[in-house]
This record gives structure tokens, C-alpha cells and sequence, in this order.
């Protein structure tokens, strides 16, 4: 790991183990030379850049060298309205009205570690042997805009983390209107790209399509980063797949609206950016005062998806993820959602609890409506206090049940809404994020508190405060079930209305920084409808999130599956529920159903005492098995077999450092009649090891598993599942 500095040449050449990143300044011009595999810093690495005079409609900025013309020079940081008319990274309107900067290199830094930012999660280091940093500093004279381009290049990771920060050097005050976190320019179109998207209870499917003339965009609107699109894209090259091919990963570390794009323009180069949502985006900048952008961790790979997803997952579970529970096993947990509903009492809840002991369970989570008057959802959000009706003995009392049997307790809550039928919406109606004297639309009967105001986040830590100081809750459940619409603040200018979705966003980050500091036992658990906020910015400071809101296996396998693309297995929440399931009816066996959810952070959703002695066995086994595996499947590497979204197939494995250890999922959807014989063949095995399958004491060499396979199993039926355990054996 390294960066280097060619004064002569004026080339910035960032260096991992396996990868070279390189800047060159152009004329003062921040121009991209080269991403992709490492090249070595000894060689000739002049004339990176492609440098042809172009017809008069690629005008020249630079008088004197026709040859350069930003309208097709690759760019780090491209700017609007100097001649380049591609999607620009920034835009700012000045104090006369005009939109036009041009910020050009004034100067740079090179520091061990990197630092880290005001205000916002980031992927982050334990030393500064870990990491090196550059900081690119832009300046344009006439206006004294600055920006610093912060590029951070990790010692044990093909990843960069880059953001930009902006200050108002100058005597006016500035309007930024788009502030992205990251561009590149790619010399060619020969590219797919692949985003995740969805809608609630169906998330990050996978998409991947051609690039061609034009523009391909994801983006949010909603105030969240969204069921719809996730804040990540790649770029691939056509043959690529799982093991081999580039892959060129973008991925957000920030929780609310945002864009990304790749441009193809004219001359079949590709433009890729995302950052903060420049839609209904404007922030102002008095003179001394700057703004960080949230952080973009870009990641490249030349094996294929999976090497670009395995360093996702290894760099967010230890260098993004943090905490005590960062590196401990994640409990077993049972959730009374939907066993109950809201109709329970602190019986019900110690009957299930008890189930839960005895089949070895080691979290019971009480979900919504323990609160206020909360017997269904119409009412009481905002009203933190036990609902005495349901819980004579209040919370402590219930918790106290819950810990005699075994098990740790749990609390679900949702601190970022207000329901209009609240004491606190009618003692503070302007604390929600409204337009005055226009409609409050609500969403399933609440309105959003408005978490840029300083006073309602004080409110909230106070309220949860109190309850998880005289409770002894190890586990929090945070909710957040509807998106924002209305998006004003009483408490700011009518100048600055269009900062509120932002500043609420910073907010929350705020308050979470406070409470998981205030209560560092506690595991926090990000939930939006399930998946609506599943992304970067959430897991810095909640390690794992609920998935999704759909607990039906056969569903869960192109959840899981997608959100794998970037996530690591230990950030998602994975559990068993009743059938036929509640979000789609569909019937499928216990044991499909726990092979799936264990397949991630392992739980139940279901009323423990309905169930058949039949069942409860099983269920033993099952938690008996995840403890044995638990630190393998959250730890270990994923390795994707077989793809939900190609065929009827779906298959993944979880293989340790060492690679002494796995364990293998298989899962067919519908029969076939008839159907053909097939194997599956095993990755990320030692080929030199033997390993024992634990089921059927067979002693299998490496490479035979993963170049001839297993056999997939034959027997009909819809919804199959089978797994196979491997441990490598002494020869």
C-alpha cells in the first residue's frame, strides 16, 4: 500500500495490493489516468491519458492546446458550465446569480490513516498502518470556492473511500446545489451495469443491463435510501460472473436521498457518479462555513462479482460495522410480531419466552405495541411510555420474567414517527416535518418527527433513555415505517427549507451516535418496513438490519441473495415465520424455511406454543445446529453458487478463513418431472484438503468438490432445501 507522487509527470498513483488507482493534472485539471489492476510504480506510466484535438463543438478551455477540451478529457471532479457537458459531480450558484466555477488543483496532502468525517459514518481504521490518504485541494479564485478531494487507499482492501469537502473561502455567501461524492470516467462503454432494486417486502432484486447512448440512474426522493433503489451500482464487463471478469463496485455510506449514474456520451465513454441527491437539494455556504459530502466506497475486482462482494462484506463487517457486538456472535432470537400482533398480555409474552428457553432461543423481542394506548396503528407513536394495561408490572417486570427463563430481552421501537392521535403531537404539532398551512399527509396513520430540530432529538433521547436505563434491554429493534412527504421545518429560514432532508439525515445520525455511545451493550438492530434502509450509513452505527418485512422463504432467497451483493451476512436479520406465510400464503417446510433464514443473523417470528411437539423438535435441532455454524456463516466468506434470478435453483456457501471449514445450502423451488441429473459444484475451497461431510461421513478431496460437485438431490417436490456441512480432515 502506497501513494505515490510523480512531480514530473504530475501523476498521483494510489497503490493496494492489488489494484492502482492514478490521477494526473491536466493544465491544473484533476484528470482520471487509470483504475483497475496494480501496475507497478516503477514503470513508464506517461501517456496514460488519450489526448486528440476534437471538431469545434469540444471547445477548448485552454487557448493555446486544442487538444484539451473538457467536454472530453476524463475528469475526477468535472464542474458545470466550463465546457464540459456531461453530468457535472458539482454545481454552485454564487451571490451574483451565475452558476459557473472552475476549481483547478492548488494543492495536495498525503497523510498515514485516514480521518474522520464531521458528522457522518464512515469506513474507518484501527491504525494508521492501515490506510494512507490524499487530499486534493481545488480552488476557484473568482468566487473563493474550495473543495478537497479526499481519496483513502486501504492496505488489505482493493477499496477507495473518497468524499469532498467545500468551504466558502470568499466574501459572498454560496449556494451549493449538487454535491456529489464521487465520478469516474471510464475510456469506453463496453460495460453492464448492476443495481439493486425493489419495492417493500420484494428488495434488491438484481438488475443488470447493457450500457449504451445516454444515461442509466438510480436515486431516492423519498428521504430514505428506499425499498425502491439501493445506494450502490457497478460496472461490469459483459462475460463477467461470479468468479472472474471486472467489476467496478459504488457504493453509498449515507441513509437518505441520493443519486447515481453512469453517462454514456458521444465518444462512448462512461461516466459514473453518485452521491448526495441533487433533487430538491440546496444548501447555503456564508463566507468561512464548508459542507462534507458523505463517503463513497469504490471497489474494484477482477474476479468477478463475488471478489468484488467479499470485500464489501469483509471491509463493512470490520472497517465499517462497530461496537462490541462488531465481533461477537449474534444472539437467537424469537420476535412476538407475528405470533401477537397487538394483542398480548405479559402472559402471552412469558409463554412464548418460555417456549423460546426450552428450545434453546437466547433473545426474546417484544415488538410494537407495549406503549401509550397501542392496540393497533393509529395511535400513541411518540408516547414512550408502558402501556399499564397490557404490562401491569411495566417493562421491568416483563424483561425480569423474560431474563429467569434465559433469555435476554429485547424492544422494538420507532423514535422517528409521531401518530396525529399522540399526547406529544397535540402538545407539539409543529415537531413533524410540515409545510404550514398545507395537507399532513399521513402513511399508515403517522406523520415523520422532524429530526433536524435539535430540541426533538433531545425529546427522543430522553424518552428512550429513561426506559433503557431502568430496563435491562440487550437488544433494540429500530424502526421506521413510512417515507417523508411535506418536507418542511418550522424551525428554519424559508432560504433553507431545501437543506431540511439532509439535516434530517444528519440528525438521526446524531442522535444514534449519542444513544449507542449512552448504551454500548445494547445491540441496535435497523429496521425500515424491513429493507426500506438497508445501507452503509445505517450499519456504522446498527450492525445488522431486518431484511425484509417478507419472511417467506421462497422470497427471501432473491432478497438475501441481492442484498449479498454489497452487505455482509452478519448485517441481515433471517427468520423462520409461520405458514402459510403471512405476506404471500405460500406453504413451505420448517426445514427449507430455517436453511434459508440461517443463512443469516437466525430467528423465529412465530407463536412458539401453536406449535406441534413435531415442530418444536425440529426447531430444537435447528438452534442447536446455528450455534455450531453461527460464527461461520457470520464471519466466513460467501461464495454464491447458484443464482435465484437465472433459474429454479438457488445455492450459496459459507467457507472460513482457513478455509477448513463450510457449510452448503441447495435450495429447488418448483419440481420438475423427470428432471435431469445435476451437480453442484463447490468455491473457495483448499483443492489440497480433504474434507469430511459430517452427514454422511464421506472423505472428500478439495478439488473434486469443487470441480466435479456434489450431487443435487433428486427427490420431487416444490420448495426443497438441503445443506451439507464440510470440515477438513487430518490426512
Amino acid at each position: 500500500m502506497a501513494i505515490f507522487y510523480n512531480e514530473q509527470e504530475q501523476l498521483f498513483h494510489l497503490q493496494s495490493q492489488d489494484m492502482s488507482y492514478m490521477i494526473q493534472l491536466v493544465k491544473g485539471y484533476p484528470a482520471h489516468a487509470y483504475w483497475g489492476k496494480r501496475l507497478d510504480e516503477r514503470g513508464n506510466l506517461s501517456n496514460l491519458l488519450m489526448r486528440v484535438e476534437r471538431c469545434s463543438f469540444s471547445p477548448n478551455p485552454v487557448a493555446e492546446d486544442r487538444s484539451i477540451s473538457l467536454d472530453t478529457l476524463p475528469q475526477e471532479y468535472p464542474q458545470y458550465g466550463t465546457s464540459d457537458f456531461r453530468n457535472p459531480a458539482y454545481h454552485v450558484q454564487l451571490a451574483d446569480g451565475s452558476r459557473i466555477t472552475e476549481l483547478k488543483y492548488s494543492g495536495h496532502r498525503i497523510t498515514a490513516g485516514k480521518p474522520p468525517l464531521e458528522g457522518l459514518p464512515a469506513v474507518y481504521v484501527e491504525s494508521d498502518k492501515e490506510a494512507q490518504t490524499l487530499e486534493l485541494e481545488l480552488a476557484d479564485p473568482y468566487s473563493g470556492l474550495k473543495a478537497v478531494l479526499s481519496y483513502t487507499i486501504f492496505e488489505q482492501f482493493n477499496a477507495i473511500a473518497r468524499s469532498v469537502r467545500f468551504i466558502n473561502e470568499g466574501g459572498q455567501p454560496l449556494k451549493l446545489l449538487r454535491g456529489l461524492s464521487a465520478s469516474v470516467d471510464f475510456a469506453d462503454s463496453d460495460y453492464e451495469c448492476l443495481h439493486l432494486s425493489g419495492a417493500w417486502t420484494r428488495e434488491r432484486h438484481i438488475q443488470r443491463r447493457e450500457l449504451g447512448p445516454g444515461c442509466i440512474s438510480i436515486e431516492s426522493r423519498r428521504g430514505a435510501s428506499s425499498h425502491q433503489h439501493n445506494p450502490f451500482m457497478a460496472l461490469l464487463r459483459p462475460a463477467t460472473n461470479e468468479e472472474q471478469g471486472e467489476v467496478y463496485g459504488f457504493s453509498l455510506v449515507y441513509s437518505g436521498n441520493f443519486a447515481a449514474a453512469a453517462e454514456v456520451d458521444q465518444f462512448d465513454t462512461t461516466r459514473v457518479s453518485i452521491g448526495l441527491n441533487p433533487f430538491d437539494f440546496a444548501w447555503e455556504l456564508s463566507s468561512g462555513e464548508a459542507f462534507q459530502t458523505p463517503e463513497a466506497v469504490l471497489v474494484y475486482s477482477d474476479e468477478g462479482l463475488g471478489g468484488m462482494s467479499r470485500t464489501y462484506h469483509r471491509l463493512y463487517r470490520k472497517r465499517l460495522c462497530r461496537g462490541v457486538h462488531r465481533d461477537k456472535e449474534r444472539p437467537i432470537l424469537v420476535n412476538n410480531w407475528e405470533a401477537t400482533y397487538f394483542d398480548f398480555d405479559a402472559e402471552k409474552i412469558e409463554a412464548i419466552a418460555s417456549e423460546g428457553s426450552e428450545l434453546g432461543i437466547e433473545l426474546f423481542v417484544l415488538d410494537d405495541g407495549w406503549f401509550g394506548k397501542r392496540d393497533d396503528d393509529t395511535t400513541s407513536l411518540g408516547d414512550w411510555t408502558v402501556d399499564r394495561a397490557k404490562l401491569p408490572g411495566g417493562l421491568e417486570d416483563l424483561a425480569q420474567r423474560v431474563n429467569r427463563l434465559g433469555l435476554q430481552f429485547g424492544l422494538w421501537v420507532e423514535p422517528e414517527m409521531v401518530s396525529p392521535e399522540s399526547v406529544l403531537y397535540q402538545t407539539h404539532p409543529d415537531w413533524c416535518l410540515h409545510v404550514p398551512g398545507r395537507r399532513r399527509t399521513e402513511a399508515r396513520s403517522q406523520l415523520v418527527l422532524d429530526y433536524s430540530r435539535a430540541d426533538v432529538r433531545d425529546y427522543i433521547f430522553e424518552a428512550l433513555s429513561s426506559i433503557l436505563k431502568q430496563v435491562p434491554v440487550a437488544y433494540v429493534k429500530w424502526d421506521m415505517n413510512r417515507n417523508m412527504t411535506e418536507i418542511g421545518s418550522a424551525a428554519l429560514a424559508a432560504d433553507r427549507q431545501m437543506e431540511i432532508a439532509h439535516r434530517y439525515i444528519l440528525g438521526l445520525y446524531e442522535l444514534l451516535e449519542r444513544l449507542t455511545a449512552a448504551f454500548p451493550h445494547i445491540l441496535f438492530e435497523s429496521c425500515s418496513g424491513g429493507g426500506g434502509r438497508f445501507d452503509p450509513g445505517m450499519l456504522y452505527y446498527m450492525p445488522q438490519t431486518w431484511t425484509s418485512d417478507d419472511t417467506d422463504a421462497v422470497e427471501r432467497l432473491k432478497i438475501q441473495y441481492g442484498t449479498s451483493i454489497v452487505y455482509p451476512v452478519s448485517s441481515m436479520g433471517a427468520h423462520v415465520s409461520a405458514v402459510p406465510n403471512h405476506q404471500v400464503g405460500r406453504i413451505t417446510s420448517l426445514t427449507t424455511r430455517g436453511d434459508v433464514a440461517m443463512s443469516g443473523n437466525f430467528g423465529y417470528e412465530l407463536d412458539l406454543t401453536k406449535l406441534a411437539q413435531e415442530e418444536k423438535d425440529m426447531i430444537k435441532r435447528q438452534v442447536a445446529e446455528y450455534k455450531e455454524i453461527r460464527s461461520l456463516v457470520q464471519n466466513g466468506d460467501l461464495f454464491r453458487l447458484k443464482s435465484p434470478f437465472l433459474g429454479n435453483e438457488t445455492a450459496w456457501m459459507f467457507v472460513s478463513e482457513d478455509r477448513k471449514e463450510a457449510v452448503v445450502y441447495y435450495f429447488r423451488v418448483l419440481a420438475e418431472p423427470n428432471a435431469p441429473l445435476r451437480r453442484l459444484k463447490l468455491k473457495g475451497l483448499n483443492p489440497e484438503y480433504t474434507y469430511l461431510q459430517q452427514t454422511t461421513g464421506e472423505a472428500v478431496r478439495g478439488d473434486r468438490l469443487m470441480h466435479v460437485g456434489l450431487h443435487a438431490p433428486t427427490e420431487t417436490g416444490d420448495f426443497i432445501s438441503f445443506s451439507v456441512r464440510l470440515r477438513a480432515i487430518e490426512e
